[in-house]
């Protein structure tokens, strides 16, 4: 039990002020359906955590911390030019969220999102520590949802009062402190 309240209490904490808040919220605010938002977070983030967990057993022999510690400064950098480059065509979003439904959406957003993300890398560390990845899966994905189930409900609550160009001019300049903070620290 002490790996499960450790692993939700550790990815609660990271969690706030992550990418996935903030997407959390602006996908609330975009598409103001906080349950299909709130059952895709939770369902990407068990998929996400269980490769995580498995991939957290046989990592730690095979790449090195510093690795690991580039390869998410370089993946905030991206990310927070990827969040600069506009929408091509309104047009393009209505399909897609025909296509892919409120739920499928928040799925591959949030999915694709912890990928590399510390929250990731944190299960990742935490199944190599312990040798209870279950628990860790299962505090983990609780972790993520005390942390984003609020943004959500704050998202949609205030969602025609939110600039979302301020909103991603934010999380761009977010990521990039991250990202060459990360990359300065395995520097040394």
């Amino acid at each position: 039990m002490e790996t499960l309240f450790i692993s939700a209490g550790l990815i609660a904490l990271a969690e706030i002020g992550d990418k996935t808040q903030l997407l959390a919220f602006i996908l609330a605010a975009r598409f103001k359906k906080p349950f299909p938002i709130i059952v895709g977070i939770l369902c990407a983030t068990l998929v996400n955590h269980s490769f995580a967990a498995a991939l957290g057993m046989w990592v730690s022999s095979v790449v090195s911390l510093e690795v690991l510690g580039w390869m998410l400064g370089v993946s905030f950098i991206g990310m927070a030019i990827w969040i600069m480059i506009p929408d091509k065509i309104e047009e393009e979003k209505i399909l897609i969220k025909n296509y892919l439904g409120v739920f499928g959406i928040t799925f591959i957003t949030f999915f694709l999102a912890e990928i590399g993300d510390k929250t990731q890398i944190a299960t990742i560390t935490m199944s190599a520590h312990y040798a209870t990845p279950l628990l860790v899966i299962i505090g983990t994905t609780i972790g993520m949802l005390l942390a984003d189930v609020p943004a959500v409900f704050v998202g949609n609550k205030f969602a025609s009062k939110i600039p979302m160009k301020l909103m991603h001019a934010i999380a761009a300049v977010i990521f990039l402190i991250l990202g060459v903070t990360i990359l300065i620290g395995v520097g040394y």
